[in-house]
């Protein structure tokens, strides 16, 4: 009888371990991302593109993804841009708090039980990170409007989450807080693979601090940034929970996000059709940073 090749069975040994992998993937993964694709597409006339123009052009605050008095005045300012003014402030924040507090612990004693008190906000399930921000910006026991009362500062002596002026910006703050010890941790441990002889080196030749940090340690942590920013920015395209919890996009759609409009799509008003549209673009907006940095681990 023939003997199998052990090229044959290598392929027939990958294919056994393999094959649950693949069902399981494809049951879960993509049957239902093609699923939504294909409902995302359906109307009354079969398949077309209406379901896309409805919710871009949407003109109800609280799901709208552009809202038509624009960008000058107050919140609302429709799901899509919230996303964005979000990314826009607390992808910086994040960043330089992060490599700021792991810069400074570094070699400071008691060090790391401070960087496991600013992890906290890592571990607590969102929902519970929402509800928190929420007491934070409340007039009566939040600490934010009592330290402005003591300063003075009437105006933000106030619940936040009440107005729409102010309701996304403590979201935003309070998302700060949560996701600061994502970047900590990961300059952190960048901080450690930083050879010192590079450092010492540095301080022979007469460098000052300022100057080992920006000429040196800030190249070398090129990778992790961008791992950093670019996580963070998944991040804040797909926030669902602290908005759901804290505001449920209100007031009057001031805090809405599109994760958030997807839900209402689906939940209340039960169209399904707008609700796996706003699905698809959602996850066409994350794929543009989610293949920049598959592109990036592939070069290495």
């Amino acid at each position: 009888m023939p003997v199998a090749g052990p090229r044959r069975v290598r392929w027939g040994v990958l294919a056994v371990f393999l094959t649950p992998a693949l069902i399981l993937l494809t049951a879960f993964v993509i049957a239902p991302i093609l699923g939504t694709v294909a409902i995302s597409f359906e109307c009354k006339h079969g398949f077309c593109l209406k379901n896309y123009v409805d919710v871009i052009t949407q003109q109800s605050p609280d799901l709208a993804l552009i809202y038509p008095p624009g960008f000058g005045g107050p919140p609302p300012w429709g799901a899509l841009i919230h996303n964005i003014v979000w990314i826009l402030i607390h992808v910086p924040l994040t960043t330089m708090l992060g490599l700021i507090i792991a810069y400074l612990l570094k070699d400071t004693l008691g060090g790391s039980f401070i960087k496991s008190i600013i992890f906290i906000g890592m571990v607590i399930p969102m929902v519970v990170g929402g509800l928190i921000i929420r007491f934070m910006f409340d007039k009566y026991v939040g600490i934010v409007p009592k330290i402005f009362q003591f300063l003075g500062v009437k105006s933000l002596a106030i619940t936040w989450t009440s107005y729409p002026q102010t309701a996304l910006i403590a979201l935003i703050l309070g998302s700060v807080w949560l996701w600061t010890g994502f970047s900590m941790t990961i300059y952190a441990a960048a901080l450690e693979t930083i050879p010192r002889d590079y450092i010492e080196a540095a301080k022979v030749d007469g460098a000052s601090e300022r100057q080992i940090f920006f000429k040196i340690i800030l190249p070398l942590l090129k990778p992790a940034t961008l791992v950093v920013v670019l996580m963070t920015i998944l991040w804040d395209l797909k926030i669902f929970d602290i908005v759901f919890v804290a505001t449920l996009g209100g007031p009057g759609g001031a805090s809405t996000v599109m994760a958030l409009v997807m839900y209402m799509y689906f939940a209340r008003e039960l169209d399904f059709a707008k609700a796996a549209a706003v699905a698809v673009l959602l996850a066409l907006l994350t794929l543009i940073p989610g293949v920049y940095m598959a592109r990036r681990a592939v070069k290495g």
